[in-house]
């Protein structure tokens, strides 16, 4: 199955299009293949997989791991639909602080890769969603940091402006508070 790569304005993150077979019965997709990311640029060795489920107006993010534990994700929706957004964090990029999205769902079968150095988040816009996604480093809370969803320096148009937010989603810090400390860098 040929795997089509498509840049986005921001260097690495790119969206991914896959072919499948579909017919009456359903549909086949490889949705990751070592050989075949790796002709198409993406030659990325994962070493995790993570599945969450999420209700309708559920917002999760905007996350990262810091430099300590760097990663990578290929993210997909397998269920409903969702707003997936990815921002720039690399503070010496000229895209620092933009951010790209896209709406992910079951039907289309897009996936999004999301480099090291940027947050990554998702809106829920169907009545549930489940999100999978690979990543190229385990998950370390240690590690883990996050900005604020609704920042205004980033200014993201989520499609909605009542999420629903996890405690350290509603306390993130904001992109000037991320930019100021090192340790995120």
């Amino acid at each position: 199955m040929k795997t089509r790569i498509t840049k986005t304005p921001l260097s690495g993150l790119v969206v991914v299009n896959i072919d499948h077979f579909e017919d009456e019965r359903g549909f086949f997709i490889e949705s990751w293949h070592k050989r075949d990311f790796a002709e198409a640029g993406l030659p990325y060795e994962f070493v995790q997989d993570s599945h969450s489920r999420s209700g309708h107006r559920v917002l999760r993010g905007l996350h990262f791991q810091d430099m300590r534990a760097p990663m990578a994700k290929l993210v997909r929706c397998t269920v409903g639909r969702v707003l997936d957004v990815a921002v720039d964090l690399r503070v010496s990029s000229p895209t620092f602080g933009k951010w790209f999205s896209i709406e992910l769902s079951a039907e289309n079968k897009s996936q999004l890769f999301v480099p090291i150095g940027f947050a990554h988040g998702f809106a829920t816009i169907s009545e549930v969603c489940e999100i999978q996604y690979k990543q190229t480093e385990v998950y370390r809370p240690e590690t883990e940091g996050g900005v604020e969803w609704n920042d205004p320096d980033l200014a993201v148009k989520w499609p909605f402006k009542d999420p629903i937010l996890s405690k350290r989603d509603q306390h993130a810090p904001s992109l000037q508070q991320y930019s100021r400390n090192p340790a995120f860098q």
